[in-house]
């Protein structure tokens, strides 16, 4: 192996750093993951695209074309088969992934997610207004954590007191330092949790996402355990990464007050964000695809059946961003690449981006003179590798002005 992705002594800090050293042995790099199991890497802009392009074609996302994961080779209590092993449309290809993807995005449409704009905004002020008293606090306990926890949650219809319990258990599914029992715990617990709220909502449907899933469920004839599925995948993703997407916001913002000054003054929220998706993405790692014949990418040959993962850092990639190493809302964010391309595009990006638009700019309007308590190398990270962001951000949010 070329590099490698875990005997890091601080797993989340040096896990982008990592991912950084790795792109620049070249285009497609051959990595460890955790475990000993071997995979491949795209980490340039061309070859994410090619392998973005091949979707359903020479790539599959059905753990089906895997042998590995099989025959032994890959042992059974593997940690990440908590991933790999569930059947939800991100592990689907062609028809089965068309068919789940049109229930949810039925319930889950532009205009849901537009109308949510005042209530997003009164969740980020509602925060803010509570926030602690103190010399300095902690704005990824206070703040870049419950409002996306806090969004997705009720936008699902999740009561607030099981919401922690939602937070953990992703918490525990992300993290490459979860044992195989502890990350199956994880994920049977909320699916559990998620078959007893369908059925809540059956029989009393509400103004939710869960209700209007199960409505448009009426036509499509999902099972039970694919609903289960979807909720999970929807509500995992629907706020792990958001949380990381603000702190790691929090953070750069600070460190760049010349950028923060332009956003203030020109009210470039929107900037912040798609900046942000470039400079440091939350996403490390997006869900594997397999090998489905030997295939070649950017010059690099990948044998069949192999494990392919794309870099969600791609935005640093300097062969095509100029000056792809600074935090600079002028960039030319057209052909984004953070939330994938093709059949598999995140579908909560539109919500991931009002999200961060409103709470960013919420945050730094209220308090203009925000800044970090802690040199920003200080910073711990969490310890995964999959999703990158702050365990903790101390701040002083400093009188406004």
């Amino acid at each position: 192996m070329t590099e490698s992705v875990i005997q890091l002594p601080t797993p989340g800090e040096l896990a982008f750093k990592t991912f950084d050293r790795i792109a620049k042995r070249g285009p497609v790099v051959q990595i460890e993951l955790p475990g000993g199991v071997p995979a491949w890497i795209a980490t340039s802009h061309q070859a994410v695209s090619e392998v973005l392009a091949c979707d359903a074609k020479l790539f599959s996302k059905n753990a089906k074309n895997c042998p590995a994961l099989h025959d032994g080779t890959i042992p059974a209590d593997w940690p990440l088969r908590a991933l790999t092993d569930l059947d939800h449309m991100l592990n689907k290809d062609g028809a089965e992934h068309r068919r789940l993807r049109k229930t949810i995005s039925q319930a889950f449409t532009p205009g849901r997610v537009a109308a949510l704009e005042p209530r997003i905004q009164k969740i980020a002020s509602s925060l803010i207004d509570n926030l602690p008293d103190g010399d300095q606090i902690d704005i990824v306990d206070s703040f870049t954590t419950p409002l996306p926890v806090h969004v997705i949650c009720e936008l699902f219809g999740v009561p607030e007191s099981d919401r922690p319990q939602i937070r953990q258990w992703a918490t525990t599914v992300v993290s490459h330092t979860s044992t195989a029992q502890q990350m199956q715990s994880a994920v049977q617990g909320m699916f559990g949790y998620l078959a007893e709220l369908l059925e809540r909502k059956r029989t009393e449907p509400g103004d939710d996402l869960t209700s209007a899933l199960l409505q448009a469920n009426a036509e499509n004839d999902l099972s039970t355990d694919e609903l289960v599925n979807m909720l999970w995948l929807v509500l995992v993703a629907g706020h792990e990464t958001t949380v990381h997407l603000l702190s790691n916001a929090v953070v750069t913002l600070c460190a760049h007050p010349e950028q923060r000054a332009i956003a203030l003054a020109e009210d470039r929220w929107s900037d912040v964000v798609e900046e942000m998706l470039r400079y440091r993405s939350s996403v490390t790692i997006p869900f594997v695809r397999y090998a489905q014949e030997d295939v070649t990418i950017a010059g690099s040959r990948i044998p069949a059946g192999s494990l392919v993962f794309w870099y969600g850092g791609v935005g640093r990639d300097p062969e095509h961003y100029p000056n792809a190493d600074t935090f600079d809302l002028d960039h030319d964010h057209r052909d984004q690449l953070a939330f994938g391309r093709g059949p598999h595009f995140c579908l909560g990006a539109p919500l991931a981006r009002l999200e961060s638009r409103i709470a960013l700019s919420a945050l730094f309007t209220r308090y203009p003179r925000l800044s970090l308590a802690c040199d920003p190398e200080d910073v711990p990270f969490g310890p995964q590798f999959l999703t990158v962001g702050p365990l903790t951000v101390p701040v002083r949010l400093a009188p406004t002005v």
